[in-house]
């Protein structure tokens, strides 16, 4: 007889959990990224602010700057630990972010600036080609006890530094 032994859950183990979704680098696709993150987290009983306005200004980002016909972008949540993980992903690899400070009297060019205000660290990565990703990380707080569910793969988070 066949006998499997589970190794013990680790406390890393047991708070890791993930949200994945590809969209439409549209406006539309942009506005339900921020509100499938915002229930997500909900869902998980984790602080909506500041990662739901990170989650709208990188999808707007993506839906603006990213555009490729017939190519969607993804969004991706990571909560391992205290750390919640956003990344965005899309299919321009060549257009990669750069922060600015806008003119005053400008009507856009402040989302990264309010990403980089709100997050612990960001930055992107290079992923396949063509694809980039731009990724941001805020504290979301102690993770949960052994008596909550979790989903998601295993592993951490790369630390990038504040930029």
């Amino acid at each position: 007889m066949n006998q499997e032994t589970a190794a013990p859950e680790t406390q890393l183990d047991a708070c890791i959990r993930n949200f994945s979704v590809q969209l439409s680098p549209t406006p539309r696709g942009a506005r339900l990224a921020r509100l499938l993150a915002t229930e997500q987290l909900r869902s998980w009983g984790l602080p909506l602010d500041p990662a739901a306005l990170i989650v709208a200004e990188l999808a707007a980002n993506a839906a603006t700057h990213s555009r490729v016909p017939g190519r969607d972008f993804r969004l991706t949540l990571y909560v391992v630990g205290g750390t919640l993980r956003i990344e965005v992903t899309d299919t321009r690899r060549e257009r990669l972010p750069r922060l600015q400070r806008p003119a005053p009297w400008s009507e856009s060019g402040r989302g990264l600036v309010l990403v980089d205000a709100l997050a612990e660290r960001w930055g992107t990565a290079l992923g396949p080609y063509p694809r980039k990703t731009v990724w941001a990380e805020c504290e979301v707080g102690t993770p949960p006890g052994p008596d909550h569910s979790c989903s998601g793969a295993r592993g951490g988070l790369s630390q990038g530094p504040r930029r």
